[in-house]
């Protein structure tokens, strides 16, 4: 008999059905008001402070929902914004500037859909509210930063291949590196011209030559130091707990930060201004700490602080910068003390080899830099950064390092967990300032729910009510077909980790409910010219869904690679309408060709059918 569905496809339609609907669950629970305290640079969140904060809570009558710890950080749940206003503000002055207390949404989901990471979709800003930076980066220090490592790195490769020299040093837009003698300048010239490939170098008649960036490895620095502080601005924005934040590039020198949900505006702009580097220094062992406490320091060497207030004196040189650690851990050593594993790329592994080998049994220090803006501007406009450095660690090189190596004579493990966390964080080539900044407050963000949502359910409703009327009980299957589709756009969107549903989203939703009609109005109409040829009503059904699929496939196709496109150059609301439209395209073929076929075969299918209301 003809259109008979064989038991795989009732499995697999039951299976993709019940499947969808169980992580679409999740979007009908909504979110809690919620309060994150999160690890600060000197302090690491633990289950240990719960019983403070009930305490601090409960003494100040605020009632709260519930307190949770995950993932090294501590939600308190509260039932209203103004509760939550007041437990940000007690949490945050009694826990101090050792940890993040930001406020935030935080989804109300049942534990036993937790067991199974379901998780409600992700909201982009114009749904949730939050808050929008336009960030620059100071392009100036990138370059000055390239321009010291490029010293640091004339003054080592002259000194090994026995060039005598007597300065190197920046001038404006160049480096100067004065000679004793004529022939150790034409020697050096030769030796730089062919190993640094990417500067020019010009001779003067003063024994000096002149080093400058060339155009193209000019425009490498400024890229890099772009893309490098995007990857770390992500790494911050992770302290705020957004589910889904949006970091990316615009134009040459400026960096787009969106962040759904927060609230908090003043923690989050502390936490993205905090500009931070790393670098690892010589101990000056020739000078004496003491005449330098009293301001006479050694014109090679530097006066720096550790975190205890303890003076230490470093070399000038810098052996390596942070960025060019690519990964770092804590761990303890044969012994059972704790250490931190690093490990370089292969640029920082040749210079941590140089600048180790004849130092080995000497202490080496981890100095941690910290660009934090000021109120004042400069004479171009821009914010002036005050720079502060700190040690966070002093080890003794026990041997000639590499790409790969360890610091000991670290006092506790959450000392070597900490310094890792920092190392790992990475380094910002370059201050960055936020330019411009908007807040999307979340009335304005539910208001855009609300009349979205409206838009989907009017259009929804129109759309069956046509089916129904037109199609009569083919109607009704393609409506139940379609409700499917928007259950399964649910679920799939709230599986997928990167999807996030923004207002244009919103607007794919209610296009590819259209769509999804539009191949049942195909097969239907088909189906029609089948029965009106003469054909039987089990004929019209097999034929009609048999030649209506060639056309639905080509026209889906079409459209789904539009849809890639527009994901692929697109941004922001234009990536957010692309996703639902190739999630909508996919789920609308399933239900319009799979599910409803299904149905029509569970009804009409295998039977003696002497007309269809069609």
């Amino acid at each position: 008999m003809l259109n008979q569905t064989p038991i795989w496809k009732y499995i697999l339609v039951v299976f993709v059905m019940a499947l969808c609907a169980l992580y679409a669950m999740p979007n009908i629970y909504g979110e809690d008001p919620a309060v994150q305290i999160s690890s600060g640079r000197n302090a690491t969140v633990t289950e240990q402070l719960i019983p403070g904060i009930q305490s601090s809570l409960d003494s100040a009558s605020i009632v709260y929902k519930g307190i949770e710890y995950n993932d090294e950080r501590i939600l308190v749940r509260l039932n209203d914004n103004d509760t939550q206003l007041k437990a940000r503000e007690l949490l945050d002055s009694q826990l101090g500037e050792e940890y993040f207390v930001a406020m935030n949404l935080a989804p109300d989901t049942p534990d036993w859909l937790k067991a199974i990471n379901a998780a409600p979709m992700k909201l982009g800003l114009d749904l949730r509210g939050g808050v929008h930076f336009l960030m620059e980066v100071d392009m100036k220090s990138a370059i000055d930063k390239a321009f010291e490592d490029a010293i640091g790195d004339f003054r080592t490769q002259l000194r090994e291949e026995k060039i005598y020299y007597r300065t190197v040093r920046q001038a404006g837009d160049n480096i100067e590196i004065t000679f004793r003698a004529p022939e150790m300048l034409e020697k050096a010239q030769f030796y730089l011209r062919n190993n640094y490939r990417n500067m020019e170098f010009n001779e003067r008649d003063d024994l000096t030559l002149r080093a400058l960036f060339t155009e193209t490895r000019l425009a490498e620095i400024r890229d890099y130091a772009v893309k490098q502080n995007i990857t770390i601005i992500r790494n911050r924005v992770n302290q705020l707990g957004v589910a889904e934040p949006l970091v990316q590039k615009q134009g040459g020198e400026r960096i787009v930060v969106q962040l759904p949900g927060i609230q908090d505006t003043a923690k989050a702009k502390e936490i993205l201004n905090a500009t931070a580097t790393l670098e690892f220094r010589l101990i000056d062992q020739n000078g004496d700490v003491r005449d330098a406490v009293n301001g006479r320091v050694p014109a090679r060497s530097q006066l720096l602080y550790d975190r205890n207030g303890q003076p230490v004196l470093l070399r000038n040189d810098i052996m390596l910068t942070g960025n060019h650690i690519i990964d770092a851990n804590s761990s303890t050593d044969e012994n059972g003390f704790p250490q931190v594993n690093i490990s370089l790329d292969s640029k920082g592994g040749s210079k941590m080899s140089n600048a180790t080998k004849d130092n080995i049994g000497k202490p080496m220090a981890t100095v941690f830099i910290e660009f934090k803006a000021t109120d004042e501007r400069g004479p171009d406009g821009r914010l002036v950064f005050e720079k502060q450095e700190e040690v966070i660690n002093v080890a003794t090189i026990q041997a000639r390092l590499g790409n790969s190596f360890r610091i000991t004579g670290i006092d506790n493990p959450k000392e070597a967990r900490d310094l890792s966390l920092l190392l790992r964080a990475g380094a910002l080539i370059a201050p960055i300032q936020i330019v411009e900044e908007r807040t999307v407050g979340p009335s304005l963000g539910a208001e855009n729910i609300k009349q979205g949502m409206l838009a989907i359910q009017y259009g929804l409703a129109a759309v069956l009510l046509f089916m129904l009327v037109y199609y009569r009980a083919f109607g009704f299957v393609a409506n139940i077909a379609l409700l499917t589709n928007v259950i399964m756009i649910a679920g799939i969107m709230s599986m997928i980790p990167g999807a996030t549903l923004t207002l244009p989203g919103m607007a794919g939703i209610v296009l590819t409910v259209g769509m999804a009609v539009d191949a049942n109005v195909l097969i239907f109409e088909r189906i029609r010219e089948e029965i009106r040829e003469g054909r039987s009503p089990q004929q019209a059904i097999h034929f009609g869904y048999d030649n209506a699929f060639s056309t639905i496939l080509d026209a889906n196709i079409t459209t789904f690679i539009a849809g890639m496109i527009l994901f692929a150059v697109g941004t922001g609301p234009i990536k957010g309408f692309s996703i639902t439209l190739m999630i909508g395209i996919i789920t609308s073929m399933f239900t319009a060709i799979i599910v409803t076929r299904v149905l029509v075969n569970l009804i009409w299918g295998g039977k003696r059918v002497k007309s269809l209301a069609i």
